[in-house]
């Protein structure tokens, strides 16, 4: 049996990074794709491996990434490693962006998207958390926070308002394959 690929997808500070974790605290037989980008290691946030854009490149020339993109300046890859633990049974969550789903679901025609979503308020209060952007940045990345999925993709969403054990109830709810 394949297993199926999950894009969790939404703006920036919806906790895409928090639910994820907790999916795999309560199912460790999921996987989870470890982002390349071209940000510094220090910069924090989730676990990722930083690069810089030679790097970057340079992988890209050598097929090393399954999908890649650019978005807020930098650029992201998953690592092509996924397709082994998609090929042993394995589901595979990554955060990825809107932009790149349609390209992604050409390539993993089976992929299932989870749209997780937060009001206004609760956006600007994490990405002010985490300061890691200025106040100009912020209201760019809230800008695009209404940035639509294009028709025809199997999207769950998933409200990341509330309690995180609701969250996270319904995103693992959404990985049943009936679900998407």
């Amino acid at each position: 049996m394949v297993g199926r690929l999950y894009a969790v997808v939404g703006p920036s500070g919806v906790g895409k990074d928090t639910l994820i974790e907790a999916a795999l605290e309560r199912r460790g037989d999921l996987a989870v794709a470890k982002r390349v980008i071209t940000r510094p290691t220090e910069a924090g946030g989730e676990d990722f491996e930083g690069v810089t854009v030679e790097e970057f490149d340079r992988r890209v020339a050598a097929g090393d990434f399954a999908l890649h993109w650019e978005a807020h300046g930098l650029k992201y890859g998953v690592p092509i490693s996924i397709d082994a633990a998609l090929s042993e049974g394995r589901d595979v969550l990554f955060n990825g962006s809107r932009a790149i789903l349609p390209e992604a679901y050409a390539l993993y025609p089976n992929m299932g998207v989870l749209l997780i979503t937060a009001s206004p308020e609760v956006l600007t209060s994490r990405l002010a958390a985490r300061g890691r952007e200025s106040r100009a940045e912020i209201e760019k990345r809230l800008a695009r926070a209404g940035y639509d999925i294009a028709p025809g993709l199997p999207v769950r969403r998933i409200n990341n308002d509330g309690a995180l054990d609701a969250a996270v109830d319904a995103f693992l709810a959404a990985l049943q394959p009936e679900s998407v």
